[in-house]
């Protein structure tokens, strides 16, 4: 007896560890054969799994306590698109700004001591220092991402509403009813941020159920874009009323021109002004710079404390431009239209 619960616990652990890992679990059978099934032509072995489903399994029932500080998290990761549920995000987050920092606070400390020999002590504490800005980097990094996508989500929805309700005025004047109109543009052949809308209103008609009333409700619920929840909105109210939706839709459509030519005018000044900040900060500054710290360095000048003046120019060549240029690269995606 004792021999056949020391068998049957070994077996339970090895499920769950081959659980874990992904690997399928074959039963083992009293004789010791295993018993496997069928092999299926194409099978693959490993189970892939997505980081935040990982996360959440290994982590998940820890973090209870620290979903209050993320609570402003959830509204934005609900309009970002990302299709991953709240206490997820908040594991994933977790789980990898603890990796970043074990890894850092591990990893720096080797690199200094043996390239570029610094003292046991002195690695340590930057070991330390970098392991909570990498910490730090990665929290910060992870609370902001829902907020760029819901914002880049909005601008995409917003740049495409011009054509977007005037193919819906077309749709609609030959009679489609609003259903067909919305698996329209789910289905279009270019990929559209209103197409992965429309995809999760016809997702709500079909699999769960919904009228067209709700899931177009459900839909302006969770939009970032203003413009596109009152345009859904307006819908529902012509739909409600029994209006005439190839009208409303064809002024929707040409309001929104307006606003689009109004946008391209108030970004083409924005880009000029982009330009020369570019022009001052990353190519002129930085010339000058250089040439400075060259010609300082040649002469042999004195040190900002421990900073010589070979590695401010270093600093400045690897480190300080490629952020800026960087830096200036989100700014520009940022203002950007898409159309």
């Amino acid at each position: 007896m004792k021999n056949n619960e020391a068998i049957r616990k070994v077996k339970t652990f090895l499920a769950r560890v081959l659980e874990t890992t992904g690997l399928p679990y074959h039963s083992i059978s009293r004789s010791g054969n295993k018993s496997r099934p069928p092999r299926v032509k194409g099978q693959t072995r490993i189970v892939s799994e997505s980081p935040h489903s990982m996360a959440y399994r290994l982590i998940g029932d820890k973090t209870e306590r620290v979903l209050p500080l993320f609570k402003g998290l959830d509204t934005s990761l609900r309009s970002s698109g990302l299709k991953v549920s709240f206490k997820a995000y908040v594991s994933l987050t977790v789980f990898a700004a603890s990796v970043a920092l074990f890894a850092v606070v591990v990893l720096m400390p080797a690199l200094l001591v043996l390239i570029a020999h610094l003292p046991l002590p002195s690695a340590l504490l930057f070991g330390v220092g970098g392991a909570l800005f990498a910490w730090a980097f990665a929290i910060i990094a992870f609370y902001f991402y829902p907020a760029y996508r819901g914002d880049k989500l909005k601008r995409e929805l917003e740049d495409e509403l011009p054509f977007t309700t005037g193919y819906m005025a077309i749709l609609t004047a030959a009679g489609v009813s609003p259903e067909k109109v919305f698996q329209s543009l789910s289905s279009l052949s270019v990929p559209l941020a209103v197409s992965a809308e429309s995809k999760d209103i016809i997702r709500n008609i079909n699999l769960f159920g919904s009228d067209v009333i709700s899931a177009l409700e459900e839909a302006s619920r969770k939009t970032p874009s203003e413009k596109f929840r009152e345009m859904l909105e307006g819908f529902i109210s012509v739909i409600h009323s029994g209006g005439n939706l190839a009208s409303y839709l064809r002024e929707k459509s040409k309001q929104y021109m307006r606003l689009k030519r109004i946008n391209l005018k108030k970004y083409s000044d924005t880009l000029s002004i982009l330009s020369e900040f570019y022009v001052a900060l990353l190519i002129t500054g930085p010339l000058l710079l250089v040439i400075m710290l060259a010609v300082i360095a040649t002469l042999g000048g004195g040190s900002l404390g421990i900073l010589s003046p070979d590695l401010l120019l270093q600093i400045l060549t690897y480190i300080g431009i490629p952020l800026g240029s960087i830096v200036f690269l989100i700014i520009l995606d940022t203002v950007s239209p898409k159309w």
